[in-house]
């Protein structure tokens, strides 16, 4: 398989430059999707309409707009942008992050190799401010099983990385509605309906974070967001009652702590080097 779809969506608060340098990675890949498939989440800045107008031009007719008349939200947004792609692969990117230039080759490689495999991701490395600034790496499970079992505390994917089959999302129901866990609730039920796992050993996207990122995942108002999305994937019957008080309680000391220090632990524990069954 050689033809894939880029599937992204855009929305008014977000900066031309990172965009820009999100795109220019897409640009620069070994191996370039034949469609992209770009869903603006409600009206843009005209700033952010001059960009996609240079790059729909730039790309040749490969740039899909898929034009939302309001902000509807990240699930709903994606839902109707994978129902607008018309390859059987689609690579997930966000417009901030930027995929190391041989990022869909391997990905592709891995579909080739394996005809039942679903979904597809890879580590990250997490920068600020500019790219060669690595703070920290989100590493992920490997294979099948350890990725189902991780899944039930905390996710197997870096969302961004991933790349799928468009028939084993539809056949989970699409993305749906799910505030902080859109993604999420759909891994859990693409898992559910048998969905064949996978991850790449390596870092193939750049992943922006920054003060802002952490003080974002701070506060009551977060932690309320998040109890609610994880009695969503509870209701899915995939994670145990113990599973979700576990991970609301850990959510809730996170939320509750000073910014540089949530900041810290990020850095420090929940992301930089995890250990996965021995992985490092």
């Amino acid at each position: 398989m050689n033809k894939f779809s880029v599937l992204m969506s855009v929305y008014n608060k977000e900066k031309k430059e990172n965009i820009i340098e999100c795109f220019e990675s897409i640009m620069a890949q070994t191996k370039r999707p034949n469609e992209w498939v770009v869903v603006e989440d409600g009206p843009l800045t005209d700033e952010l309409y001059a960009v996609l107008d240079n790059y729909e031009k730039k790309t040749k007719g490969i740039m899909k707009r898929v034009r939302l008349e309001k902000n509807s939200g990240l699930g709903v947004a994606l839902g109707i942008g994978v129902e607008a792609c018309a390859n059987e692969l689609i690579a997930r990117m966000d417009t901030d992050d930027i995929a190391i230039n041989d990022r869909f080759e391997k990905q592709l490689e891995a579909f080739d190799n394996d005809d039942m495999l679903d979904i597809c991701g890879t580590y990250i490395d997490e920068f600020e401010n500019e790219k060669d600034n690595v703070v920290a790496s989100r590493i992920v499970p490997l294979t099948d099983l350890e990725i189902k079992k991780y899944q039930r505390r905390r996710d197997a994917f870096n969302h961004m990385t991933v790349m799928f089959k468009k028939s084993a999302v539809l056949k989970a129901g699409n993305y749906k509605a799910c505030p902080l866990m859109e993604d999420t609730y759909l891994w859990v039920r693409m898992m559910q309906n048998g969905a064949k796992c996978k991850n790449i050993p390596e870092s193939l996207v750049l992943a922006r974070v920054g003060e802002g990122m952490y003080e974002r995942r701070g506060g009551i108002m977060y932690f309320d967001k998040y109890r609610k999305a994880r009695r969503i994937i509870l209701k899915t019957g995939y994670i145990t009652s113990w599973d979700y008080i576990y991970t609301v309680f850990i959510q809730f000391i996170v939320a509750i702590i000073p910014n540089r220090i949530r900041g810290g632990v990020y850095k420090r524990i929940l992301h930089k080097k995890n250990k996965v069954n021995g992985q490092h």
